[in-house]
């Protein structure tokens, strides 16, 4: 096993609860550093010594998904994205505490040009860990693990999250995630 886990200890208010690995760009929001009329958030990032403004747009129903994942789950952020971008980001989208962690770039594994999200390394059994993810490739190392969502760009008519959170509800009282996510994936 790795000699440090990617997580702490389990708090004892998560004691129980299963772990789900959450995704930013493209699964919660959509960035562009070209400005966006209708944006939620505006987030300077220094990058090689210039300010940039990053445009940030919120994925529909966003905000009700965070909250009940919040009260099901011990909820982590997983991006490849650089901490400088998407903490803040986090910060502005998370205004309810979801996230117990945040796991950056630098967490990932580098493998064959992709940056992926090894779960292995969280210190959690996999059994009772779940990724939400836009991207396969973040998952590959555990794809049994997945719960797959179409990436999100800017269609404000969007309600995959909505859509999901019955789902969450009915998975987070499973004993392992493994046959209610074999079945969600074999639709």
């Amino acid at each position: 096993p790795p000699a440090k886990y990617l997580l702490p200890e389990v708090t004892v208010l998560d004691y129980g609860k299963k772990c789900v690995v959450i995704d930013l760009d493209e699964t919660l929001v959509h960035s562009s550093f070209k400005p966006i009329s209708n944006a939620d958030f505006i987030v300077p990032v220094e990058i090689d010594g210039t300010i940039h403004q990053v445009y940030v747009l919120k994925r529909p129903h966003v905000d009700e998904f965070l909250q009940r994942m919040g009260q099901l789950f011990e909820c982590v952020l997983f991006t490849a994205s650089l901490a400088k971008y998407a903490d803040p980001v986090a910060d502005l989208l998370d205004r309810w505490g979801v996230f117990r962690a945040r796991l950056f770039r630098e967490s990932c594994v580098f493998h064959r040009g992709n940056y992926v999200k090894d779960l292995s390394r969280l210190g959690r059994e996999l059994s009772k860990v779940i990724i939400v993810d836009n991207s396969p490739a973040s998952y590959i190392f555990h794809p049994e693990n997945a719960v797959p969502v179409q990436s999100w760009f800017d269609d404000m008519t969007d309600t995959e999250l909505l859509d999901l959170i019955p789902f969450f509800e009915g998975l987070s009282q499973e004993d392992d995630v493994y046959s209610m996510l074999h079945r969600l994936c074999s639709r």
